[in-house]
């Protein structure tokens, strides 16, 4: 079936967020904050990001201001909407002491209906991977179901790649394809800025009927969809994916892991910009008077000795044994876990290495030196 796409003018974007305020959202965007590209609330259209750009590489990132007024002419900063969906710091519940006995109250309030503006491809896969995480098996996570079911996804496609982007080889973009309610392109031709804006829920079509915008047109829809295909054919990094499961789990020993280990400073960056990755650990933390008592879950890092801690000892205990597991269970047996790799080719985690390693090199260089003899996952 035809999907009717409709075309917004630059000028006229502010009535986009205007219309998701009104069907009762609070928009989250993109922002510059810190050096980096963010994502905070916005009230207007004056705070997004207009002008901005990037330069990213291994260990390298710089946010710089360009002539041009493009608004999504950046490529995955180090915060991703992760953040909104499985906070960094979630107080499961507290406790009050009430004179001789104690009350358990509720923990993190859950936020209002949220819009996400600005959703790139690859990171709108990391969601539909984490759903399968939090929502898909026999546990389901509350506190997630709760902040995901009323997300509005408003994707845009993207139509300059990043230094580090991969997404192309991974299949997960430039461009989006499902799991959005709108998806817009950015387009400059000559002195026009507009986007072109095409529904994928019923929501997404009563945002655009709110508009009223006219529409598209075969050129805007051809255009569209040739500056993602000029972005996916500029990515400088791939990953081959064929076999790579069954490469990795039949290489436990191969000697690039200690070569690795040797950069690594484990220092949890990958983990923590990753916007799929979902370790956590949880802490009981009380005041000095001993009135109050709250349970609170944060993220955790399989690089971390804690992590891997069992039986009075850590069972990943080198550099060496903690890369390994993080790039194994990232694309190889999350595969067995759940149904689809843990890498959507944002390359984040190549960007925010302080040592610069890039993951698509490490495979490429165990695909290059061939299988050596298996070995279980153990902590050498």
């Amino acid at each position: 079936m035809a999907v009717d796409v409709r075309v917004i003018e630059r000028s006229d974007l502010s009535a986009l967020l205007v219309a998701l305020r009104e069907a009762g959202y609070e928009v989250i965007a993109p922002v510059p904050g810190d050096g980096s590209i963010d994502y905070d609330v916005v009230t207007g259209d004056g705070e997004r990001p207009a002008g901005f750009s990037d330069e990213q590489g291994p260990g390298a990132y710089r946010l710089k201001m360009c002539d041009h007024e493009l608004l999504f002419d950046f490529a995955a900063g180090a915060s991703s909407w992760k953040k909104f969906l499985f906070p960094p710091s979630l107080t499961l519940f507290s406790a009050q002491r009430r004179q001789r006995s104690f009350e358990v109250l509720p923990g993190t309030a859950d936020p209002p209906p949220r819009a996400f503006l600005g959703v790139r491809a690859c990171d709108l896969a990391a969601i539909d991977i984490q759903d399968k995480i939090f929502l898909g098996g026999a546990f389901v996570d509350p506190s997630y179901r709760q902040r995901r079911k009323d997300v509005f996804i408003v994707a845009v496609n993207c139509t300059r790649a990043g230094g580090s982007c991969f997404c192309a080889s991974m299949g997960t973009g430039p461009r989006v394809s499902a799991g959005f309610d709108l998806a817009l392109t950015e387009l400059k031709i000559g002195e026009r800025h507009c986007f072109t804006a095409e529904p994928g829920s019923d929501r997404g079509e009563a945002v655009l009927a709110r508009l009223g915008s006219p529409p598209a047109g075969p050129a805007l829809e051809a255009e569209a969809r040739s500056a993602s295909a000029r972005c996916a054919a500029s990515m400088a990094r791939q990953m081959v994916t064929d076999g790579l499961r069954d490469l990795l789990v039949q290489n436990q020993e191969h000697p690039r892991w200690r070569d690795v280990a040797s950069r690594c400073l484990a220092c949890a960056n990958c983990t923590l910009v990753c916007p799929t990755c979902f370790c956590a650990t949880v802490q009981d933390v009380t005041d000095l008077a001993g009135e109050r008592a709250e349970r609170i879950r944060v993220w955790d890092s399989c690089f971390s000795a804690e992590h891997s801690h069992l039986h009075g000892a850590s069972v990943r205990r080198t550099t060496r044994s903690r890369y390994r597991q993080w790039m194994t269970h990232k694309l190889a047996y999350w595969i067995d876990q759940f149904g689809t790799s843990g890498c959507v080719g944002c390359g984040r985690c190549i960007t925010w290495c302080p040592a610069g390693i890039d993951i698509t090199e490490e495979a490429a260089a165990i695909r290059a030196g061939g299988a050596t003899t298996t070995a279980p996952n153990s902590g050498g």
